[in-house]
């Protein structure tokens, strides 16, 4: 790795930094990864909305830029300050016919003239380095979306106690922290660690080191400003082969903590399973959030019918005084008299509403019912608000509610997408009126 991987400036008259740029001219990838760690790492990113609006920030050449929007379906924006690669990324989208979802943006990856929460995925594959870790998070943090993710490969150590040519070179190069100090700094600064996995050797040599080495082979030594660049990228390889075992690149998934500002404090949600205590409160969130007190007694009727109420799946987001602000339950209900759950009724205090209360109590009702072994999850609601958790049209199933409804309103996902979900009418507990 050195500075010429996914670069976050343009080079300038600086001859080193030219030659630098001409080794690096068309290689596959500018940095340690491959089309399998980013299908990786989309996997973890999601469940993902339908056609999710993707910031690449240090995109280089762009192939994960056309991996995600071929994909996912995603509109990327492409963000890069070296131009010929953002050139070369425009024109070979419109080759692909994915000039729609692709926009390119010549600017700093760090200082983004985006409104806040702009963005459904932050993506960076060996750029993180050229503005730091910490500084990236940061600055990252206010333009995802709430529900967003952040896919980011790191460069650390893998041992505690590197060799000492290796500790110097990239002390010098750039300072390396162990997987623990990066989640420690990740944490600090407002995330949670979904996934961490190491980048496979290959990753650095199938891609990046075996053809770059071929490069320098045919570069021009008299070209001014080539003997350095040689140098740096021979030491670096070198440095690879025979340090190689005491660092590595990993792959973070990270989550924003579900938060809101005010009075300029930052207030941070406690999801959790509602408790006897919190019955009364859950009640009041209900009758805030809706117009009448339908869906507080509908709560009510579900909580007394034990073949549809399931305690755990009754969740809660709260403030740090422990009072619930948000609120999201799943109920048992059938399809083609096959057990799902019901996600109905979600609800949020106005005075949270917008600040990722709901989406809290959201994400950990359903990976409390990942974790119990449910699958099948059906929902009515707003077309654009339910898919950033993975929720489809739940026709795609071939799921129908009992009632007529928009196909967009009527919507499902699978928790296992490895396990078959049933087809049919979807029967809602008796409580729901349906």
């Amino acid at each position: 790795m050195n500075d010429t991987d996914t670069p976050d400036r343009a080079p300038g008259t600086d001859p080193v930094t030219e030659a630098f740029f001409a080794l690096h001219h068309d290689l596959p990838r500018q940095s340690p990864g491959s089309d399998a760690t980013t299908r990786r790492l989309l996997e973890m990113a999601g469940p993902l909305p339908e056609c999710p609006r993707v910031l690449d920030a240090g995109c280089g050449p762009g192939r994960s830029t056309l991996l995600l929007a071929e994909e996912a379906g995603a509109h990327v924006t492409a963000v890069d300050l070296y131009q010929p690669f953002l050139d070369g990324l425009a024109a070979e989208a419109a080759r692909r016919g994915l000039g729609d979802r692709v926009t390119v943006v010549n600017c700093s990856m760090d200082r983004l003239p985006v409104p806040d929460h702009s963005f459904d995925v932050i993506w960076a594959e060996g750029s993180v380095y050229t503005v730091g870790f910490d500084v990236a998070l940061r600055a990252w943090r206010r333009l995802l979306a709430p529900g967003g993710v952040l896919a980011v490969t790191e460069i650390e150590w893998t041992t505690p106690d590197p060799a000492a040519p290796v500790r110097a070179y990239w002390d010098a190069a750039y300072p390396l922290r162990t997987h623990a100090a990066n989640a420690d700094a990740a944490q600090a600064a407002g995330y949670h660690l979904r996934a961490h996995w190491p980048l496979p050797e290959s990753d650095w040599w199938d891609e990046y080191y075996t053809p770059l080495t071929q490069r320098l082979a045919r570069a021009d030594p008299q070209r001014p400003g080539m003997p350095e660049a040689l140098a740096a990228h021979r030491a670096e390889i070198d440095m690879r082969r025979e340090h190689g075992s005491d660092y590595n690149y990993a792959a973070y998934v990270l989550r924003p903590h579900d938060t809101t500002t005010e009075n300029g404090t930052m207030t941070t949600w406690t999801a959790r399973p509602e408790t006897a205590d919190d019955i009364p409160a859950v009640r009041d969130v209900l009758l805030e959030a809706f117009p009448t007190a339908a869906e507080a007694d509908i709560v009510d009727a579900l909580r007394a019918d034990p073949q549809a109420w399931i305690d755990s799946l009754s969740m809660v987001a709260a403030g740090p005084d422990g009072t619930p602000v948000g609120y999201a339950l799943l109920t048992r209900c059938r399809v083609d008299g096959r057990p799902a759950l019901a996600l109905a009724p979600c609800a949020v205090r106005p005075s949270a509403q917008r600040a990722g209360a709901g989406s809290a109590a959201i994400r950990a009702a359903l990976a409390a019912a990942r974790a119990m072994g449910e699958n099948l999850v059906v929902v009515l609601g707003h077309a654009d608000y339910y898919p950033r958790f993975g929720f489809t049209p739940a026709s795609r199933f071939g799921i129908r509610a009992p009632f007529e409804v928009p196909d967009e309103a009527m919507m499902a996902m699978a928790l296992d997408d490895t396990r078959p979900v049933p087809a049919g009418t979807i029967q809602y507990p008796a409580a729901f009126g349906v």
